[in-house]
């Protein structure tokens, strides 16, 4: 079970993602977390960062869907500006959020990323179904909700877990 905690990548930004070798990988679909993977969890927009990011992903020709367990107005308000497709309430690790994501995509688990800030929720989920996995380091942790932060303590415990085990294979950020 731990083992399916361990992303195949570890970055401290998606601005450090190596969004070429993704492609040429054949990765066509980015599944994103939004509250501290994206923008923090209390910003309400998106960074123009952000934008330029994104706007790099789709002339490189990836397909994007935000995936959150957050509301709806909270998801739609920041997605809907971006015209990103994007799921609420998704109740990750869960795998249904995952395959409709996938479906809206038109792509399969081999050409599909996900990334996100939370291993028990983004990186479980999508290694669950055999999605590469890319854990960034949360934005801004001073902003996070109860049940939140209830799984970062969880994470920490398991991080050592498999560090004293050497079942990490890739580095702290």
């Amino acid at each position: 079970m731990l083992k399916k905690l361990i992303p195949q990548k570890n970055v401290r930004s998606i601005y450090e993602i190596d969004v070429q070798a993704l492609w040429s990988a054949g990765i066509r679909g980015i599944i994103t977390d939004l509250d501290n993977t994206l923008v923090g969890a209390k910003h309400p927009r998106a960074t123009p960062e952000l934008i330029d990011w994104l706007k790099r992903l789709q002339a490189i020709g990836f397909k994007v869907v935000i995936v959150s367990n957050n509301n709806r107005l909270r998801v739609s308000s920041f997605s809907e500006p971006l015209s990103i497709p994007y799921i609420f309430r998704a109740r990750k690790p869960g795998n249904m959020a995952f395959r409709r994501a996938m479906h809206i995509m038109s792509l399969a688990p081999e050409q599909t990323v996900v990334i996100g800030d939370q291993m028990l929720t983004d990186v479980l989920g999508g290694n669950r179904l055999g999605l590469y996995t890319i854990l960034v380091t949360p934005i801004h942790l001073a902003d996070e909700g109860f049940f939140t932060k209830i799984n970062r303590r969880i994470e920490k415990v398991a991080l050592s877990w498999m560090k004293r085990r050497g079942l990490m294979e890739w580095e702290d950020s």
